[in-house]
C-alpha cells in the first residue's frame, strides 16, 4: 500500500488549495481515532470518532485558513472497503476539510459542496468522495476553535523536529 509522505501531503493541499482559490496555510493532523473523538467532543459536543475536522481560521488571520484533524485508523478502514490506496483517503478526506474552510457547508447548502467536491476530485483525480458515499450527514463535522489551532500547531512542528 502506497504511503503518502508529508511532503506528498504538503503538495497536494497547495494544488488542491489553488484549485479551490483558498489562500492562507493549512495545518493537517493525521493521528488516531481517540484523539478525533477528544476533539470532536470537545469543539462540537459529539462523544464519537469521526473520520475527519475541519476548523477554520478567525477571518482576521489573513495567511492562515485553518486546520484539518483526520482519524488514521477510519482512513484506512474506509480505504480497505472501497478499495483504494490510504494516501487516496487521506486525500479525500484532506479535501474535504479545505472546502469546508473555504466556507462549504454540506449540511445547509442544498448540495453545493457535493457538486463542487464531485468537480474537485476529478480534477484531482481523486475516487468517490465523502458526501457521495456517506449515508448520515452528521458524520461529516466541521468546528472551530483557537485552542485546536495552537494543539495542531504545536503537534505539527513537534513532528517535524524528529
Amino acid at each position: 500500500m502506497p504511503k503518502l509522505s508529508e511532503q506528498a501531503l504538503e503538495r497536494f493541499l497547495l494544488r488542491a488549495r489553488r484549485v479551490l482559490r483558498l489562500g492562507g496555510s493549512v495545518n493537517v493532523l493525521v493521528t488516531n481515532s481517540a484523539e478525533l473523538r477528544i476533539l470532536n467532543r470537545r469543539f462540537r459536543g459529539k462523544d464519537s470518532s469521526t473520520d475527519v475536522l475541519s476548523f477554520p481560521a478567525d477571518r482576521e488571520l489573513r495567511f492562515f485558513a485553518g486546520d484539518i484533524a483526520i482519524s488514521a485508523p477510519i482512513a484506512a478502514e474506509n480505504a480497505r472497503r472501497l478499495g483504494h490506496p490510504l494516501a487516496e483517503e487521506i486525500k479525500i478526506l484532506a479535501l474535504h476539510g479545505l472546502l469546508h474552510l473555504a466556507g462549504y457547508d454540506h449540511e445547509r447548502d442544498n448540495g453545493q459542496m457535493a457538486r463542487k467536491e464531485a468537480a474537485l476530485r476529478q480534477q484531482l483525480r481523486l475516487p468517490a468522495g465523502l458526501i457521495e458515499r456517506a449515508e448520515d450527514s452528521g458524520a461529516l463535522p466541521t468546528g472551530t476553535g483557537r485552542e485546536l489551532r495552537s494543539t495542531l500547531r504545536n503537534r505539527a512542528k513537534r513532528r517535524r523536529s524528529r
